[in-house]
């Protein structure tokens, strides 16, 4: 590709271009200021990636460098997604080139069956370029929904989250360990059914959705992380966690998921349990004696350490984001304030890094897994991708309010 396309004006965006936002500034010039940082940003990562001369895929800084994964990381689908997110946010055509050519590199992915996660990758990847226009990208999706679908349990009415016969889930006891996350991924099968008129998609999506509500919820709202289930009479085994501090505390991200995921699913269903489940879960997170005043959580709302815990920028992107939507359902006003207090955090200097700093992500402090030791502190590609989602989730919404 081009190198010159990249570097056009580069130097005089740069020069534009010394911080984020300012909490105080006006909101007119919040989404402005925070799509010329993330330009600023992606450009180098993109310069990066194409001066290597091979199609690479940041997740997070690692040592000081930037780590790139393979298409069969669960997070793949993410950094493609950021470039739909980016074209969205700017209409510039060179983010929707990069789209589409970070998005294709994965296309095998949409076999892939040893794991739940196909639904991250593809339809972050090719759910977003399909829903700005891209058809040849139908096929994909349906494809990686007949993927996602062999893992449906029939007799536990749930979608298996890991295989239990290798790694280190080999390790906990399970037998058909379901976690919070997955419900980020029904999305896939919700759009199958619309796709190709089969409703089974949408009767596995509903399935699962309605026995996570069951099962993975405490009476405070707090869900648990993992729910292990019987393949045998599909009872409950084990309530416990992979990410989180205990097994009965609160990881943040997973409080993210549940909130994002069952507000998609009331999009697609109308089923108002999911709407109230995602709004119970939200006020949890809000009413908790350990949420911060900068609404940016720590990476579990029970960790033994806070305030000395790390935060989660990824967790609270990802509720930012959720909120958005949630504000075009019920109780409009209450759920975009939210919504914008976490991204105004976000925005500002103590979550958003300086340009050509960061791996070139853009947001920094987050957390992938404390008890394993990986990504604690650090920028990850699923944090950008969220906070470009609610970035455009946001502008739409401000767009349409002054119409």
């Amino acid at each position: 590709m081009n190198r010159s396309i990249i570097s056009s004006g580069f130097i005089a965006l740069l020069l534009s271009v010394f911080a984020c936002s300012n909490p105080q500034e006006k909101k007119s010039d919040f989404i402005e200021t925070n799509i010329r940082n993330a330009v600023a940003q992606e450009k180098l990562q993109v310069e990066a990636i194409e001066n290597s001369g091979k199609i690479l895929n940041p997740r997070t800084v690692e040592s000081g460098n930037v780590k790139y994964v393979n298409r069969e990381d669960w997070t793949s689908g993410f950094f493609p997604g950021s470039m739909w997110y980016m074209y969205e946010l700017t209409g510039d055509s060179i983010w929707r080139t990069y789209a589409r050519k970070y998005t294709e590199a994965i296309d095998s992915v949409k076999y892939l069956t040893w794991h739940h996660d196909v639904g991250f990758m593809v339809e972050c990847s090719f759910g977003n370029g399909l829903r700005l226009g891209e058809q040849a990208y139908k096929d994909v999706v349906i494809e990686a929904a007949k993927s996602l679908s062999t893992r449906f349990r029939p007799v536990a009415g749930i979608i298996q989250s890991w295989n239990v016969n290798h790694g280190w889930m080999s390790t906990r006891g399970w037998e058909c360990p379901v976690i919070i996350d997955n419900m980020m991924n029904l999305e896939l099968l919700f759009n199958a059914t619309r796709l190709t008129g089969d409703s089974s998609y949408y009767k596995i999506a509903v399935q699962h959705a309605d026995n996570t509500l069951k099962n993975h919820y405490r009476p405070d709202n707090s869900c648990y992380h993992v729910i292990d289930y019987s393949l045998t009479d599909g009872s409950v085994r084990n309530k416990h966690t992979a990410q989180g501090f205990a097994h009965e505390s609160s990881w943040a991200r997973g409080q993210a998921w549940g909130i994002y995921g069952f507000t998609v699913c009331y999009r697609e269903t109308r089923n108002p349990q999911y709407l109230q489940q995602a709004q119970k879960a939200f006020d949890f997170v809000i009413n908790h004696k350990n949420f911060p005043t900068d609404f940016v959580p720590y990476w579990d709302f029970d960790a033994p350490g806070i305030p000395s815990e790390p935060r989660d920028a990824s967790a609270a992107a990802i509720i930012a984001s959720a909120l958005y939507e949630l504000s075009t359902y019920e109780n409009g006003d209450f759920y975009k304030s939210w919504a914008d207090k976490i991204m105004t955090s976000l925005g500002s200097p103590a979550y958003c890094a300086k340009t050509g700093e960061n791996g070139n992500f853009i947001l920094m402090h987050s957390v992938g897994s404390i008890p394993h030791g990986v990504e604690i502190d650090v920028p990850l590609n699923y944090a950008d991708y969220y906070f470009l989602e609610a970035l455009t989730r946001k502008m739409k919404l401000e767009k349409k309010s002054e119409v």
